[in-house]
Protein backbone atom coordinates (compact mmCIF):
# COMPACT_ATOMS: atom_id res chain seq x y z
CA UNK A 1 0.00 0.00 0.00
CA UNK A 2 3.06 2.20 -0.23
CA UNK A 3 1.79 3.59 -3.56
CA UNK A 4 -1.57 4.58 -2.02
CA UNK A 5 0.22 6.27 0.90
CA UNK A 6 2.41 8.20 -1.54
CA UNK A 7 -0.65 9.12 -3.63
CA UNK A 8 -2.41 10.48 -0.54
CA UNK A 9 0.55 12.60 0.53
CA UNK A 10 1.12 13.83 -3.03
CA UNK A 11 -2.51 15.06 -3.12
CA UNK A 12 -2.17 16.72 0.28
CA UNK A 13 1.20 18.30 -0.46
CA UNK A 14 0.10 19.53 -3.89
CA UNK A 15 -2.82 21.43 -2.41
CA UNK A 16 -1.32 22.48 0.91
CA UNK A 17 0.81 25.25 -0.60
CA UNK A 18 -2.20 26.56 -2.53
CA UNK A 19 -4.40 26.46 0.56
CA UNK A 20 -1.74 28.05 2.74
CA UNK A 21 -1.49 30.99 0.31
CA UNK A 22 -5.21 31.79 0.58
CA UNK A 23 -6.23 34.92 2.47
CA UNK A 24 -7.69 33.94 5.81
CA UNK A 25 -10.78 36.15 5.62
CA UNK A 26 -11.85 34.81 2.20
CA UNK A 27 -11.90 31.22 3.47
CA UNK A 28 -14.93 31.86 5.71
CA UNK A 29 -17.15 32.88 2.78
CA UNK A 30 -19.48 30.28 1.25
CA UNK A 31 -19.75 30.48 -2.55
CA UNK A 32 -23.57 30.24 -2.41
CA UNK A 33 -26.34 29.73 0.14
CA UNK A 34 -26.35 26.14 1.35
CA UNK A 35 -22.75 25.55 0.22
CA UNK A 36 -19.76 25.11 2.46
CA UNK A 37 -17.05 27.75 2.78
CA UNK A 38 -13.44 26.62 2.23
CA UNK A 39 -13.06 26.39 6.02
CA UNK A 40 -16.08 24.12 6.22
CA UNK A 41 -14.79 21.96 3.36
CA UNK A 42 -11.46 21.49 5.14
CA UNK A 43 -13.38 20.88 8.39
CA UNK A 44 -15.36 18.17 6.61
CA UNK A 45 -12.08 16.68 5.35
CA UNK A 46 -10.79 16.70 8.95
CA UNK A 47 -13.91 14.81 10.05
CA UNK A 48 -13.51 12.42 7.12
CA UNK A 49 -9.86 11.81 8.01
CA UNK A 50 -10.74 11.03 11.62
CA UNK A 51 -13.50 8.61 10.62
CA UNK A 52 -11.42 6.95 7.91
CA UNK A 53 -8.41 6.48 10.16
CA UNK A 54 -10.59 4.48 12.54
CA UNK A 55 -12.05 2.49 9.63
CA UNK A 56 -8.61 1.70 8.19
CA UNK A 57 -7.33 0.46 11.54
CA UNK A 58 -10.48 -1.53 12.35
CA UNK A 59 -10.47 -3.17 8.90
CA UNK A 60 -7.06 -4.62 9.75
CA UNK A 61 -8.35 -6.08 13.01
CA UNK A 62 -11.75 -7.38 11.98
CA UNK A 63 -13.10 -9.71 9.29
CA UNK A 64 -15.78 -7.33 8.07
CA UNK A 65 -15.86 -3.71 7.00
CA UNK A 66 -19.08 -2.53 8.61
CA UNK A 67 -18.51 0.92 10.07
CA UNK A 68 -20.71 3.60 11.61
CA UNK A 69 -21.55 6.51 9.37
CA UNK A 70 -21.80 10.11 10.48
CA UNK A 71 -24.01 13.09 9.69
CA UNK A 72 -21.45 15.23 7.88
CA UNK A 73 -23.62 18.35 7.73
CA UNK A 74 -24.24 18.30 11.47
CA UNK A 75 -20.60 17.54 12.27
CA UNK A 76 -19.49 20.57 10.25
CA UNK A 77 -22.19 22.77 11.77
CA UNK A 78 -21.67 21.79 15.40
CA UNK A 79 -17.89 22.27 15.22
CA UNK A 80 -18.32 25.73 13.69
CA UNK A 81 -15.47 25.34 11.24
CA UNK A 82 -16.44 28.62 9.57
CA UNK A 83 -15.31 30.41 12.74
CA UNK A 84 -11.98 28.57 13.07
CA UNK A 85 -8.54 29.75 12.05
CA UNK A 86 -7.68 28.80 8.46
CA UNK A 87 -4.05 28.03 9.25
CA UNK A 88 -5.10 25.86 12.21
CA UNK A 89 -7.55 23.91 10.05
CA UNK A 90 -5.18 23.22 7.16
CA UNK A 91 -2.38 22.26 9.57
CA UNK A 92 -4.67 19.79 11.35
CA UNK A 93 -5.88 18.40 8.01
CA UNK A 94 -2.32 17.93 6.78
CA UNK A 95 -1.17 16.27 10.02
CA UNK A 96 -4.10 13.84 10.07
CA UNK A 97 -3.48 12.81 6.49
CA UNK A 98 0.22 12.36 7.15
CA UNK A 99 -0.71 9.96 9.94
CA UNK A 100 -3.19 8.13 7.71
CA UNK A 101 -0.54 7.79 4.99
CA UNK A 102 1.87 6.23 7.51
CA UNK A 103 -0.86 3.85 8.66
CA UNK A 104 -1.75 2.91 5.07
CA UNK A 105 1.89 2.28 4.17
CA UNK A 106 2.09 -0.35 6.91
CA UNK A 107 -0.95 -2.38 5.76
CA UNK A 108 0.18 -5.87 4.72
CA UNK A 109 -0.70 -6.61 1.06
CA UNK A 110 -2.80 -9.67 1.91
CA UNK A 111 -4.88 -7.62 4.35
CA UNK A 112 -5.33 -4.78 1.84
CA UNK A 113 -6.60 -7.05 -0.94
CA UNK A 114 -8.60 -9.60 1.09
CA UNK A 115 -12.23 -9.57 -0.17
CA UNK A 116 -14.77 -8.72 2.51
CA UNK A 117 -18.28 -9.98 1.87
CA UNK A 118 -19.68 -8.13 4.90
CA UNK A 119 -19.35 -4.39 4.41
CA UNK A 120 -21.49 -1.28 4.28
CA UNK A 121 -19.64 0.61 1.56
CA UNK A 122 -22.95 0.64 -0.28
CA UNK A 123 -24.00 3.28 2.28
CA UNK A 124 -20.85 4.98 3.53
CA UNK A 125 -18.54 4.87 0.51
CA UNK A 126 -17.94 7.96 -1.60
CA UNK A 127 -18.13 5.77 -4.70
CA UNK A 128 -20.26 2.97 -3.34
CA UNK A 129 -19.77 -0.78 -3.68
CA UNK A 130 -22.98 -2.81 -4.05
CA UNK A 131 -23.76 -4.79 -0.90
CA UNK A 132 -23.72 -8.08 -2.82
CA UNK A 133 -20.16 -7.52 -4.12
CA UNK A 134 -17.06 -7.97 -1.97
CA UNK A 135 -14.99 -4.94 -1.02
CA UNK A 136 -11.37 -4.55 0.05
CA UNK A 137 -9.47 -2.32 2.41
CA UNK A 138 -7.47 -1.11 -0.58
CA UNK A 139 -10.74 0.04 -2.18
CA UNK A 140 -11.68 1.92 1.01
CA UNK A 141 -8.31 3.71 1.05
CA UNK A 142 -8.48 4.68 -2.63
CA UNK A 143 -12.09 5.80 -2.22
CA UNK A 144 -10.94 8.05 0.64
CA UNK A 145 -8.27 9.61 -1.59
CA UNK A 146 -10.83 10.20 -4.36
CA UNK A 147 -13.20 11.85 -1.89
CA UNK A 148 -10.41 14.09 -0.61
CA UNK A 149 -9.48 15.17 -4.16
CA UNK A 150 -13.12 15.82 -5.00
CA UNK A 151 -13.52 18.26 -2.12
CA UNK A 152 -10.17 19.96 -2.67
CA UNK A 153 -11.29 20.72 -6.23
CA UNK A 154 -14.26 22.61 -4.75
CA UNK A 155 -11.95 25.18 -3.15
CA UNK A 156 -11.09 27.85 -5.73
Amino acid sequence: MKDAAEELMAAVDADYARLDAMRDESTAIAPAPGKWSPREIIGHLVDSAINHHVRIVRAQLEDDMVFPGYDQERWVSMQRYRDRSWSELISLWRALNSHIAMTVELIPPDVATRPRTRHNLDRIGWKTVPRDRPATLEYLVRDYIGHLRHHLAQIP
